[in-house]
């Protein structure tokens, strides 16, 4: 990481943000992250099971998609315990200028994995125009380990410790990465969900008193106080973009079975839909990534149903009413006076 360079970034505070009906959506069939095959293969799944479709029923809601990231064929660098370090570099340094673009043309991001290590371009990408952002990661894992913390060397474990500017001393000097300067501060950052949590991870959590719901947590408070209190945690006068990062093994592995390292205990799939409705409402989204649903893994059943999670979570977060949408011209309807018979 290049440690050295200053730039000037774009910024929303001062400005009332309005409600964002554009959409843009970007595929990155990415998985070398982790260590399982079948990730990379989820944004072409999603699509196939009517992501396009379903989004644009959504009323109001202006949807392109901008395609997928396409990894180049790179050499690797060798850096310990860090694993495929080259090409998680070379992926998310196209996907942060993807989305930089897709917010330029003002419309919300929304990002379709491939493993969580993609969650370096997004934020990246996202902090480049909005640098007020807050993110909200939504896990059943902290995602903040570093090379020398990791048990794995699996970049989609690391994301977060990569991006915030706290953690900028923690790391030896990462080739490839010079792209990448590590100036997001950890205070703008929340999580919901975790129940997986590193020794490491836990003492990063507690010592920059970064606002965590775990599952604990969760049920103890409900899933709406809790996404609430991150919010305002982190941004008091409700006036920053919102960023979510949101990791399919969030859910319960009953509810989505099919992600390569599932946890028992996790988000119903009606706490999710909640969680992101309640997001969707500020009306300050602007950028929500969907990770990690590996089609690969289980049977047809346990694919079709967390792809179909994963789509709950997408058409929640942009503006889907589990109440219906108002047939049109209702207004014009007679109304009938319930005290007098029907003519």
């Amino acid at each position: 990481m290049n440690l050295c360079r200053v730039t000037v970034r774009k910024m929303s505070q001062g400005k009332k943000l309005q409600p964002l009906r554009k959409v843009g959506i970007i595929g990155v069939p990415f998985e070398k992250g982790q260590k399982k095959y079948g990730v990379s293969v989820a944004p072409a799944a999603l699509r196939a099971a009517g992501l396009i479709s379903k989004l644009k029923e959504i009323e109001g809601l202006d949807v392109k998609d901008y395609g997928d990231i396409e990894t180049p064929d790179i050499k690797e660098v060798k850096v310990d315990n860090m694993a495929h370090l080259a090409l998680v570099s070379a992926c998310n340094k196209k996907l942060s200028e993807r989305v930089t673009q897709v917010l330029k043309d003002d419309r919300i991001v929304v990002t379709i994995g491939g493993d969580h290590s993609i969650g370096v371009g997004t934020v990246d990408g996202h902090y480049k125009v909005n640098e007020d952002m807050i993110l909200v990661w939504v896990d059943a894992h902290a995602d903040i380990n570093t090379n020398k913390t990791s048990d794995s060397g699996s970049v989609h474990g690391m994301p977060v410790a990569l991006l915030v500017t706290e953690f900028r001393n923690y790391w030896p000097y990462l080739p490839t990465m010079d792209w990448q300067d590590p100036v997001f501060s950890i205070k703008s950052l929340g999580y919901i969900g975790l129940r997986s949590v590193d020794n490491f991870e836990r003492l990063a959590i507690e010592k920059y008193k970064v606002p965590t719901f775990a599952m604990e947590d969760v049920e103890e408070h409900g899933i709406k106080n809790s996404i609430q209190h991150v919010l305002q945690a982190l941004d008091p006068t409700s006036s920053r973009p919102i960023h979510v990062s949101f990791d399919i093994d969030a859910l319960d592995a009953l509810e989505a079975p099919s992600t390569g390292t599932p946890v028992r205990g996790g988000l119903t799939l009606r706490e999710a839909i909640c969680l992101m409705e309640i997001v969707h409402a500020t009306g300050r989204l602007r950028a929500v990534d969907l990770v990690e649903v590996n089609p690969a893994i289980g049977n047809e059943k346990d694919r079709n149903q967390t792809i179909e999670a994963g789509l709950c979570i997408l058409k929640a977060a942009l503006g889907f009413s589990r109440r219906g949408t108002a047939p049109r011209g209702v207004l014009d309807l007679p109304i009938q006076d319930p005290n007098k018979p029907a003519s």
